[in-house]
């Protein structure tokens, strides 16, 4: 097993910045990876907790050991950040201090090619950040209808071409199952014109990215995360979430003004009758983005995008 997780964690010091660490606070951080900034949290702590969650195998056992000397102060926790109610009854927990989440695909589970993650390197369609589950990209690119391949590279891709490529797809595969991320990569590019592949971006990246999102339902988990820390956090407690993608960023920013604005009564009634009050402020009204310098260092975090909210 590979649990070279060496990278920089995006947005490192602004992230942990921004959760307004106490020393002797919970933290729970979701997306633990190979541990970057759960140990820059937990060291911060004295008498407080880090949690680290992950869902990956590879990333439980890079966390683990990068947070090992840092002994009682840090918790590693096999699960997907969605449950964290379930994670936080398991260690005994009922209220946290902060929560940080860097969502989508690790730098990690790129450049290992044999996850199938990458465009860029040729491996078996798989894509799957949980190993534990049984459906692969291999699964839904070989056993979709064209029609909802077309709507997931769309929806989840904003591809403008998902029509032709989610043709193209179906076509090929009636010839002989579409087994690797080159086969793939090769397809989609043979389905976008010409014209529209110079734009900087690999003609399959909206793609994969769709497939990615889709079978990991990594959209469908963040709503119920915020809300989930928002109920289990204390007064002054911080939420902050690292993006990559305007559809991940759209719904953190728009579940991020729905908890602040706590009423949600028609806009034409003199008064309010739900009787509901803000839950959060938001901190950050405007993203906080990687420095001139982190984009020199790390190419990738050039789309990071940070938001934060604070219990009240």
């Amino acid at each position: 097993m590979n649990v070279n997780f060496s990278h920089r964690s995006v947005l490192l010091d602004e992230a942990v910045e921004a959760l307004n660490i106490r020393p002797d606070g919970i933290y729970v951080d979701g997306t633990a990876g190979g541990g970057g900034h759960s140990f820059a949290v937990a060291s911060k702590l004295t008498e407080g907790l880090l949690v680290a969650i992950d869902q990956d195998e590879n990333a439980i056992a890079a966390a683990t050991a990068r947070l090992a000397p840092l002994g009682e102060r840090a918790r590693v926790v096999r699960n997907n950040f969605s449950n964290l109610t379930e994670v936080l009854e398991e260690c005994g927990i009922e209220e946290i201090d902060g929560l940080l989440l860097d969502l989508g695909v690790s730098s990690h589970q790129l450049d290992e090619a044999e996850r199938g993650f990458s465009y860029q390197n040729d491996a078996p369609l798989d894509m799957r950040m949980d190993q534990r589950k049984s459906e692969t990209a291999r699964d839904v690119v070989n056993t979709y209808s064209e029609e909802e391949l077309k709507r997931i590279i769309y929806t989840y891709g904003e591809e403008r071409f998902s029509g032709r490529i989610a043709a193209k797809i179906v076509a090929a595969r009636e010839k002989a199952p579409i087994e690797t991320t080159c086969e793939l990569a090769d397809l989609i590019k043979s389905a976008i014109p010409a014209a529209a592949r110079d734009g900087g971006h690999h003609p399959a990246k909206r793609t994969f990215q769709a497939l990615r999102i889709h079978l990991n339902g990594e959209l469908d988990v963040i709503v119920p995360a915020i809300e989930s820390a928002v109920a289990h956090m204390r007064k002054g407690g911080r939420i902050a979430i690292i993006t990559f993608h305007s559809l991940e960023d759209r719904i953190v920013k728009q579940t991020f003004a729905r908890l602040a604005s706590g009423c949600t009564c028609p806009k034409n009634l003199p008064i309010c009758v739900c009787g509901k009050k803000p839950l959060v402020k938001v901190i950050s009204r405007k993203p906080i983005l990687p420095s001139s310098a982190e984009l020199e260092e790390n190419p990738r975090s050039r789309s990071a995008k940070l938001r934060v909210a604070e219990k009240i």
